[in-house]
């Protein structure tokens, strides 16, 4: 039986262990993080494995427990800074003729006319919003939609604080167009080929209280449906740009756009019913190549 290491003890670890089990891959955990680890004696609890899913969210941990598990990765530590950054996933897919929001990166330390010029080119008069986001984050967190130039002035203010401690590695945000009242979808794409999704949505009540954030870890519901082929062809031409063999792909709809919002090269597997049939199998066939490519 193949054994793999997985670098999460959440969902993902529990809807993967007895699908993966039934196609004879034994998954195991290993914790790459919060703990103390003897690095000259760490033991034999990095032994016996044939592969990885996926990299660690912590790079300099998972450099760590890359080393001592010596195996290849389904979504490598390469294949993770890929789609954890942003700017660098626009870039690569606008290149690539991928329709995406309009963004525009800002690097600090930049001066406050130059915030101020590039958020005024966005049409943020009062009636056309601006979404400010770190270049790094997940799950939604530090996503902040603004609707004129001082309120953005006022939420860069604090990234620029942040940005000042020189430990802060990224030192990057986006600007990026609101596209109101849009549909998002989750695609999930394994060795090329999207194999399901969901639509993310909050409930009236949300909605009624102002929330906009399509994020599950924010309180949105993850709802299975049947991709149109448009969408799915999307998300396969998002994963081919990018190289990642294992990725889930965002995507907005509104007004007769599509559009790639982001990507996760981690992304949560989410129950069996909400993927199309097969999804296992096909999971499971890239789990064995990748052990098979040592």
């Amino acid at each position: 039986m193949l054994r793999l290491a997985v670098a999460t003890r959440e969902e993902t670890f529990e809807r993967l262990r007895d699908p993966l089990a039934e196609r004879d891959i034994r998954v195991d955990h290993v914790r790459a993080k919060e703990r103390t680890l003897d690095l000259s004696a760490p033991g034999d609890e990095f032994d016996g494995f044939d592969a990885g899913f996926v990299y660690p969210t912590r790079p300099m941990e998972g450099g760590v427990v890359d080393a001592l598990l010596d195996v290849p990765w389904v979504n490598d530590r390469e294949a993770i800074l890929t789609s954890r950054n942003k700017a660098g996933v626009v870039a690569a897919l606008s290149r690539a003729g991928v329709p995406t929001p309009r963004t525009t990166l800002v690097s600090n330390p930049v001066g406050e006319s130059a915030v101020a010029e590039a958020v005024a080119a966005f049409g943020a008069d009062g009636d056309t919003d601006v979404v400010v986001k770190p270049n790094s984050t997940t799950r939604g967190i530090g996503v902040v939609r603004v609707g004129d130039v001082d309120s953005a002035l006022g939420v860069t203010d604090y990234l620029d604080l942040v940005h000042d401690y020189k430990a802060t590695g990224d030192r990057s945000y986006l600007l990026q167009e609101y596209l109101p009242d849009a549909r998002d979808y989750r695609a999930m794409v394994v060795d090329g080929e999207c194999v399901g999704g969901v639509e993310r949505r909050l409930s009236d009540e949300d909605r009624a209280a102002g929330k906009w954030k399509h994020n599950v870890h924010r309180g949105a519901e993850a709802t299975g449906v049947d991709l149109p082929s448009a969408h799915r062809e999307l998300a396969e031409r998002t994963a081919a740009v990018l190289g990642i063999r294992y990725l889930g792909v965002d995507l907005l709809e509104t007004d007769g756009r599509l559009v790639v919002n982001e990507t996760n090269a981690r992304p949560t597997v989410d129950s069996a019913t909400k993927y199309d049939d097969g999804f296992f199998d096909r999971l499971a066939g890239l789990i064995r190549e990748t052990a098979d490519s040592e």
